[in-house]
């Protein structure tokens, strides 16, 4: 037997709604539906739902890319036609609906293709929609843990980003009713704590504040 010629089937358990979960020697997972192990030649089939079976790796790389690979490709437009997401959101919620690192990748570099996924344009857009309401900081913080890159961040912030951060303080301030006149100490601190959260530096912060008779004490 050479090893490199075949793939081991360690499980093939049936599981609800018509799937077959199957788990190989080369650490490699993935479902099936019932309807498209059917589809396969009934010699193919009845190997790969023999458990300790040796696949031939022809077969192995065919179920892989022609059925689950493809597959993933269709899961992953529906995802993106429902919402906008970065390459790294796409990967994870593949991952999370039981596709191969294989065949995440190919679905991944498929969408790639046809620009249906563009982590600058998610940047762009996502600065264009929150910058009313969040620091340049606080979207960069965001930006990362979605994924996308730092050039692709200060890129996108450099086209878009336009916000007057002292205006958006003073804002968030009027909305949250706060009144400089009648704060006393304790919510003072609470409203920089609020502001801080919110990405905004100190400076403007207190910048701002004491515009509005902020404590001095502060």
């Amino acid at each position: 037997r050479q090893i490199m010629q075949e793939v081991q089937v360690k499980e093939a358990a049936r599981r609800e709604k018509g799937r077959v979960f199957f788990r190989f020697d080369n650490g490699t997972e993935f479902t099936l539906y019932r309807s498209e192990i059917r589809g396969l030649p009934q010699a193919e089939s009845t190997l790969l739902m023999t458990e300790d079976a040796y696949l031939p790796v022809s077969l192995y790389e065919k179920i892989l890319t022609e059925i689950v690979g493809k597959r993933a490709k269709k899961r992953a437009l529906f995802l993106l036609e429902r919402m906008d997401r970065t390459e790294l959101q796409l990967c994870e919620k593949l991952r999370q609906n039981g596709y191969p690192e294989e065949c995440v990748a190919a679905a991944v570099e498929y969408v790639k293709q046809y620009h249906y996924i563009d982590d600058l344009r998610y940047a762009k857009q996502y600065i264009r929609y929150h910058q009313q309401k969040k620091s340049s900081q606080r979207l960069k913080m965001d930006l990362m843990k979605k994924g996308v890159g730092r050039e692709q961040i200060e890129q996108a912030l450099a086209e878009e980003f336009v916000s007057d951060e002292r205006a958006q303080i003073a804002e968030l301030l009027e909305k949250r009713h706060y009144d400089a006149a009648q704060a006393d100490r304790r919510e003072q601190q609470r409203m920089y704590q609020f502001l801080m959260r919110r990405g905004f530096k100190s400076s403007d912060i207190l910048a701002v504040m004491r515009e509005e008779h902020f404590s001095d004490e502060f």
